[in-house]
Order: structure tokens, then C-alpha cells, then sequence
């Protein structure tokens, strides 16, 4: 009677299969320094969270409720 293999072990078998059509797994670094755009994008996603206010309970919780106009 023959053993089954373990599920690690069919597991690794079909990744190392599919990694014939689509190349390993990128690797990179997190050494270098974050990048941030500042173009029309990101300044329409920042005036959008503009609208929302983050309140933090004492158990360390917290909920978006919207801004009031000041």
C-alpha cells in the first residue's frame, strides 16, 4: 500500500510546476526609501479623506465619524 504524500509536500510540487509559466516569485528589498507622488491622484484621494475624522476609544478601538465644519 502505497503512502500519501503530505499536503506540504503536493503543495510545493504544484507551485514548482506552475512556476515553469510564470517565473519565480519576485524578491525584493525593503533597504530603499518609500517614494511618495504628490500628483492629481493622490491629492484627490487626500481631499476625500479630508471629509472623515478618526475617534479612538480608550480600548484602542477606533471609527471614522464625519468631519464638522468648523
Amino acid at each position: 500500500m502505497a503512502q500519501k504524500s503530505s499536503f506540504v509536500h503536493r503543495f510545493m510540487s504544484a507551485t514548482s510546476k506552475l512556476q515553469m509559466f510564470f517565473g519565480p516569485a519576485a524578491q525584493g528589498t525593503t533597504a530603499g526609501s518609500v517614494v511618495y507622488r504628490n500628483d492629481a491622484a493622490q491629492q484627490g484621494r487626500q481631499h476625500e479623506l479630508e471629509q472623515w475624522q478618526v475617534v479612538r476609544n480608550a480600548d484602542g478601538s477606533t471609527y471614522l465619524t464625519t468631519r464638522t465644519p468648523e
